[in-house]
């Protein structure tokens, strides 16, 4: 008990009240959302009775407005407020979220309405995340943003614990369009949190910003400028785009090839979740202990590493889930601390002012890599075999922690909390 009393993150959640609001309804709508993440494709798969290549399009739909729109929302939200429209954002989900199962029930359902709502819904989706960057910079001082993102990545990985189980389960006991009524109740609770959590101080004043194309790359050119922050956003990319492929595909090869039943895929799944909740549980300790660049190399190799045995087993039925996993437990063990370092390491290097903006750049490359990644995925399973797609999906992981451990972040001792990417220079603007 007094170790849970002298944790940072609940310490912060306890002392700040506007941080728990906003905190309880991230938490609770990570819920529905790790429930859609399954659920979703298994609409498609399943209620829908399609293939790969329609799994990846209506994936490729979710993503999309992350491609197209992230530049431009960075760049119209930098000085906003901020909690408005992750409201707004919020209330788009809740609305698209709930015509799949109206449409369902009427008969009107198919890949393309569902590949309609998908995109609506990812376009509330960017909202909340552009506008979740920044916020929280504006809920607590930067020496407790390590315990912040600690307290949000804590209870995602919580929800990642339990969300594919219970997908499975609702999947089963409801059909999978129901499922996806439970992320429509997350976002609602959430949209409650967000309208309690007011900051304690006033908005800051909005930042001067550049006129046309100058304005929108604004965000992207302090990414660029900093080695370190370079490297988190090319193995972002690569991280997200792969994962599509490894992931959508792994559904229809458990599924499928491996004919595990939804309940028996979502719990092993799910052990990812206990994973990370570890890791992310240990992450601030095993920096201060190994320093901070060490220890996201390692993460790094976890994370990244570990999904390989799954396609390389030869393995069926009750042993080849208990490797399912077994291999999501250890990757998500890296990635819960990965998680963690990438955005404290990010909020503290970008400079006050700019964080939207390179927020969105961030968020353009970043998940404007999943889309692509969707698309492969129906390209790749389609023709080569679900089994070769989790196959390359998973050495695209490898491939993503390159530029991190090679660079000059694996090198970092800590995060210096006063150094900052895009500092002004002489004879220049800030």
């Amino acid at each position: 008990m007094k170790l849970l009393r002298n944790d940072a993150s609940i310490a912060l959640v306890g002392g700040n009240r506007p941080f728990r609001w906003f905190w309880t309804g991230q938490s609770l709508a990570a819920v529905g959302a790790q429930v859609t993440a399954i659920a979703l494709p298994m609409v498609t798969a399943i209620a829908l009775d399609a293939g790969p290549a329609a799994v990846g399009f209506v994936a490729t739909a979710g993503w999309l407005p992350y491609l197209v729109f992230s530049l431009a929302a960075g760049y119209a939200l930098e000085g906003r407020d901020l909690r408005r429209f992750m409201i707004l954002g919020e209330a788009i989900q809740i609305v698209s979220l709930a015509s799949i199962p109206v449409l369902w029930s009427a008969g009107g359902l198919s890949v393309p309405t569902l590949a309609v709502a998908a995109f609506v819904a990812g376009c509330g989706a960017l909202l909340v995340g552009l506008g979740g960057f920044t916020f929280v910079t504006e809920l607590v001082p930067s020496e407790h943003l390590g315990a912040a993102n600690r307290a949000l990545q804590g209870t995602r990985t919580i929800a990642q614990v339990g969300g594919p189980g219970i997908a499975g389960l609702l999947v089963g006991a409801v059909g999978a369009p129901l499922a996806v009524v439970v992320d429509g109740i997350g976002h609602a609770l959430s949209l409650v949190g967000l309208a309690r959590a007011r900051p304690d101080g006033p908005l800051a004043e909005p930042p001067a910003r550049g006129l046309g194309v100058r304005g929108l790359l604004e965000g992207a050119r302090v990414l660029a400028r900093d080695a370190r922050l370079r490297a988190l956003t090319l193995h972002a990319a690569i991280y997200n785009m792969t994962a599509q492929i490894f992931v959508l595909d792994l559904v229809v090869y458990c599924l499928r090839v491996q004919h595990l039943s939804p309940a028996v895929y979502g719990l092993a799944v799910g052990m990812s979740g206990v994973g990370a909740l570890v890791g992310t549980a240990v992450a601030l300790r095993v920096a201060r202990r190994w320093g901070f660049g060490a220890s996201f190399s390692a993460s790094l190799v976890l994370s990244c590493g570990t999904p390989i045995v799954i396609p390389l087993s030869p393995w069926h039925g009750p042993g080849f889930a208990v490797l399912l996993g077994g291999a999501f437990f250890v990757a998500g063990l890296g990635l819960g601390n990965a998680n963690i370092y990438s955005l404290t390491l990010r909020q503290t290097l970008i400079p006050r002012g700019t964080m939207s903006r390179s927020a969105g750049a961030y968020t353009q490359v970043m998940y404007g890599a999943i889309p692509i990644g969707s698309a492969l995925a129906g390209v790749i399973g389609g023709q080569l075999g679900s089994r070769t797609a989790v196959l390359i999906g998973a050495g695209g992981y490898i491939v993503s922690a390159i530029p991190v451990v090679a660079g000059r972040v694996g090198r970092m001792r800590r995060i210096e909390a006063d150094e900052r990417a895009d500092r002004p220079r002489p004879g220049r603007a800030p």
